[in-house]
């Protein structure tokens, strides 16, 4: 796997089958998918190391995403399929702002596994 935001994180893992936007799909008060289009809507996603194939749309999910990390209702950490900028701008900047970041993965999920998932180890 390919570290966009490099950091450790363990969780279990929740795969989702499409991408989210946080933007209008995710409630960061509750960390839950609210997208009622989303094949896992009504899922939490607070301490889950997730697995989406793409981010999708909207540059204020970046927004969504540092501001679930203030209040610590965010994944533990995202594995993307592709790269996703506007994910990685939210991490960077939660990080810079509250000390607090969500570790961003590019990788398959076959390299996942299945139950508990710890990302960043040697």
């Amino acid at each position: 796997m390919k570290a966009l935001v490099a950091g450790q994180a363990s969780g279990e893992i929740v795969v989702l089958d499409d991408g989210l936007s946080f933007w209008g799909g995710y409630e960061p008060s509750t960390g839950r998918i609210v997208d009622r289009s989303h094949p896992q809507f009504g899922q939490s996603l607070v301490g889950k190391i997730v697995y989406m194939p793409s981010g999708r749309g909207s540059s204020s999910s970046s927004s969504v995403l540092a501001e679930a990390l203030r209040i610590g209702m965010a994944p533990a950490g995202l594995v993307l399929g592709e790269p996703d900028s506007i994910l990685v701008i939210g991490s960077l900047v939660a990080e810079l702002l509250y000390g607090v970041a969500c570790p961003i993965y590019v990788g398959d999920p076959a390299e996942l596994g299945a139950g508990v998932v710890r990302l960043g180890e040697p």
